[in-house]
């Protein structure tokens, strides 16, 4: 029998992990290094310029699944608290880390 705060935080942490590799595809494909400083803001406030390579389609796709990164994340402090979200998020980008490189960016 698995413990409810366990399946919960398992759950949370497999959504935040899909919708972060679909960030990180989409952030390869408009070559932008989403880690570094100020580069999500610059996507939030809709700056193509962002981007090395220009994909419209992309760009539009990746804006709005940060979107729904910043969803799931309040989601996630909501329910299981800001350390554990926290713990949950740190996990997911050394994971991306791994298969990535430094193509994301640097910042952590």
């Amino acid at each position: 029998m698995t413990d409810g705060k366990s399946s919960t935080q398992g759950g949370w942490s497999k959504q935040l992990e899909n919708v972060d590799a679909e960030i990180a595809r989409l952030a390869t494909i408009c070559d932008v290094n989403v880690l570094e400083p100020g580069v999500i803001e610059r996507i939030i406030r809709n700056d193509i310029s962002v981007c090395r390579s220009r994909n419209e389609l992309a760009f539009k796709k990746l804006r709005g699944v940060i979107g729904m990164h910043y969803e799931l994340r309040n989601r996630t402090l909501d329910e299981l608290g800001p350390e554990e979200a926290n713990r949950i998020v740190l996990e997911i980008v050394a994971r991306l880390r791994e298969k990535y490189g430094d193509r994301l960016g640097r910042h952590t």
